[in-house]
């Protein structure tokens, strides 16, 4: 999976012995834990692992790029998709390079990739937008290119800048690589947490909201226009996407995320709640665990944590000079375990069928 900001590869261990430990409980209550709701999928790292584990997961990110992810993690089922994307990708992967928007933005004008890796995203990218594929296999073919592209970029894992030198796997060609699909049922959208939240009772909803001011969509905005293929207008030396300024998250601000917070968990119908926060957010621990009183009995588990490699390599200017102090090397997350039991269910208004995970290769989305 691609490098990422707030990943729970490090805290995974930790998050499936207490989903595993709900189930015995729930198992031993005859209310079996079979469905699980993850909001702020990112990744899908969480939503993959808990399919794997023969959970039916449904993971929900509002950025194209963290749908795609779940749609070819969560969504796709190996024993239908397995063989088609396997030729797709290889026939993909032969493709020669034909620089386009991608090269120019992020390989010329910016430094992401080397200029002929660009090449090769260009042409891959418009091959899979002609060949109007369904979902599924649309999104693995994204999200093989994304994770193919993270392998040979020139940054420390997010994209806020690009490294002043290349990095030493820049040089490497990009190859495109099958995902690691996995076997049965999910289901993934792009939709507001708020909406998702109401379009599903679960038996667990798995919430890791964004908490502080780093934004996902201005940390991974290549990602974003390339799953997107808009083409959009870009700005600073970053090459953002305009609409970076304007689809701000509440989340991110400090102003507005105890009420953003309150709305999504008034949202959530599921049996568990299981919550991810961090001591650095816009919310103190406490706050949180108190907001959470208010919808069944809590208990927390908190962890020390090593903050993101940003913080060992620290900040510089663009003259090279490092800049700033940094605080604390390590930080707490906490795992809160919410029993809705005995809490007036939420009920939400009658409506039909959810939406299946739009085709990705739109502009619209």
């Amino acid at each position: 999976m691609i490098k990422y900001l707030g990943s729970k590869r490090a805290l995974m261990p930790r998050i499936l012995e207490r989903v595993e430990a709900l189930a015995t409980r729930s198992a031993a209550r005859g209310a079996p834990i079979r469905t699980v709701l993850d909001l702020f999928s990112g990744t899908a790292r969480v939503a993959h692992a808990l399919k794997a584990r023969g959970y039916r997961v449904h993971a929900n990110d509002h950025n194209a790029y963290a749908a795609a992810i779940a749609t070819c993690y969560v969504q796709a089922d190996r024993r239908r998709w397995q063989a088609r994307a396997e030729r797709l990708i290889a026939e993909l992967d032969a493709m020669p390079g034909r620089p386009g928007w991608f090269t120019e933005t992020f390989c010329v004008r910016a430094r992401y990739l080397m200029p002929r890796n660009g090449a090769r995203v260009d042409a891959i990218r418009e091959r899979i937008a002609a060949l109007a594929l369904a979902p599924e296999l649309e999104a693995v073919a994204l999200v093989s290119l994304m994770e193919a592209a993270d392998r040979v970029d020139s940054t420390t894992g997010v994209q806020m800048a690009y490294l002043k030198q290349w990095a030493p796997r820049a040089h490497q060609p990009l190859r495109l690589r099958v995902p690691e699909l996995l076997d049965g049922e999910g289901s993934a959208s792009c939709l507001d947490a708020r909406v998702a939240a109401r379009r599903r009772v679960v038996d667990l909803a798995y919430l890791d909201p964004p908490y502080n001011q780093h934004s996902y969509l201005g940390n991974y905005h290549v990602w974003e226009s390339l799953v997107r293929w808009d083409k959009p207008e870009v700005y600073g030396v970053a090459m953002k996407r305009t609409d970076v300024r304007e689809r701000g998250s509440a989340f991110n601000r400090r102003g507005a995320i105890a009420p953003a917070f309150r709305e999504v968990l008034a949202a959530v119908r599921a049996r568990w709640l299981l919550v991810s926060f961090s001591d650095e957010g816009h919310l103190t621990l406490g706050e949180v665990r108190a907001m959470l009183a208010e919808h069944g009995a809590v208990r927390a588990v908190e962890m020390a944590h090593r903050r993101y490699i940003g913080h060992r390599i620290g900040i510089y200017n663009p003259r090279g000079e490092k800049v700033g102090t940094p605080g604390p090397a390590r930080n707490r997350e906490c795992l809160f375990v919410v029993d809705c039991a005995g809490v007036a269910p939420r009920t939400a208004p009658a409506r039909g069928r959810a939406r299946r995970a739009p085709a990705l290769s739109t502009a619209t989305r």
